[in-house]
């Protein structure tokens, strides 16, 4: 890989990753694209997520900071209580990642049709979402949980999170889109979406390094040192206004929008791919 498609691509990345488009999606498009080789892709592509998450612990950082402090009274507080419900979360995309690996692993080498397919389910998580969720929420508003969130309603963005391992099916769009449809409040659930995969993106990256220092396993080869260190910064600068932007959007903003645009990629993929 090129220093100057890992640029591109980290890029991408950055801004597509807190968007409810799919940033393996648009990876994977793009390399098509800008005609990155695929060996070594899929390291890359965990390089830049991993830029992406140091993004999200940067503008949580005041709230991850609070939560820990909370955490480490050793009681039931709320910081306790909001830690246990994002480990919850992390319970079905952990058991995806030990049970499927090898499986979603093979998905990204797969055509860009798979790509069209996720897209499109993405788009339709987006509009359910944003006409029904109103309404699922006025079901819903007698019941105060603590911290704007169940765990109930956790795991079943869990589920969602694990399904998002397919390429096209935005991770941020399908949690949130899930989230306001099982009355999640916008707010609340934006900040739990993003900080819900800081779990298994930094506990997948710690695995690679693991292996790579064990041996095991070649970590980047075929991509260089150059251009994943280029990824990673393009990604992790790109991450940190597009976090920013999200939050906005989620709390104001139709997601109708980014479900057309979703749709739109879609047909122009099975079109021209």
């Amino acid at each position: 890989m090129e220093w100057w498609q890992a640029f591109i691509l980290g890029i991408v990345q950055g801004l597509t990753e807190f968007l409810p488009v799919s940033s393996s999606g648009h990876l994977m498009i793009f390399k098509e694209i800008v005609g990155a080789d695929a060996e070594g892709f899929l390291d890359f592509t965990v390089t830049v997520h991993f830029a992406t998450v140091l993004a999200t612990l940067v503008v949580f950082w005041s709230a991850i900071w609070k939560l820990l402090k909370g955490f480490f009274k050793f009681r039931y507080n709320d910081e306790t209580d909001y830690i246990c419900k994002i480990l919850v979360s992390c319970i079905p995309v952990a058991l995806v990642g030990f049970l499927f690996k090898d499986f979603v692993d093979g998905l990204f080498g797969e055509s860009l049709s798979l790509v069209a397919l996720g897209l499109i389910i993405t788009a339709s998580l987006l509009l359910i979402s944003d006409n029904i969720g109103k309404r699922v929420k006025l079901v819903y508003s007698e019941k105060k949980y603590r911290n704007g969130i169940s765990f109930w309603q956790a795991l079943v963005v869990g589920v969602a999170q694990a399904f998002a391992v397919c390429p096209g099916i935005s991770r941020s769009g399908s949690t949130i889109a899930t989230g306001l449809i099982s009355g999640v409040e916008r707010g609340a659930m934006a900040q739990f979406s993003f900080l819900m995969v800081l779990i298994p993106i930094i506990g997948e990256q710690g695995l690679d390094l693991l292996k790579m220092a064990t041996g095991a396993e070649s970590f980047g080869a075929g991509v260089g040192p150059l251009a994943l260190v280029l990824g990673f910064v393009a990604a992790f600068l790109s991450g940190l206004f597009a976090c920013k932007v999200m939050i906005s959007i989620v709390r104001k903003a139709k997601l109708t929008w980014f479900a057309l645009y979703c749709l739109l990629v879609a047909i122009a993929l099975f079109i021209f791919a």
